[in-house]
């Protein structure tokens, strides 16, 4: 990589390196991030650079809204650990449960009813968690 490429890689994923610890939270990107050795350090350069500061840096959504739209789409995907995390996030972001609520409710209906049992599922976690 030239140096000023490298440069603004490094600017770049220090920026969402930022954002992720706002997003997701501290604990849960440190212990990601300390989990990153040679063969997965590519996907975490991805994950801090072009997610969250390339698209969650963006000006054309609020944080609120691209969490709203993360809870559905891994709703959608049955991808339970990571809704969970994106649950977490959206709360973070400003995110009502009565809002988490209606986004669950719209996946159940154009993503199928056990996407949503699903969702909902594990929101119960993680209200029940935050609320101890």
């Amino acid at each position: 990589m030239q140096d000023m490429d490298r440069r603004d890689f490094e600017t770049r994923h220090e920026a969402g390196l930022k954002t992720r610890r706002e997003v997701i939270g501290t604990q849960r990107t440190d212990q990601g991030m300390a989990a990153v050795d040679d063969f997965s350090r590519p996907l975490a350069d991805l994950l801090n650079t072009y997610c969250f500061n390339d698209i969650w840096n963006r000006p054309g959504l609020p944080r609120a809204i691209r969490s709203m739209l993360c809870i559905a789409m891994l709703s959608a995907q049955n991808r339970s650990p990571e809704l969970k995390a994106h649950l977490n996030a959206a709360l973070n972001n400003g995110v009502t449960r009565d809002q988490i609520q209606e986004v669950l409710l719209q996946v159940g209906i154009y993503c199928g009813v056990p996407a949503a049992v699903e969702g909902f599922r594990q929101a119960r976690e993680v209200f029940e968690q935050r609320d101890r």
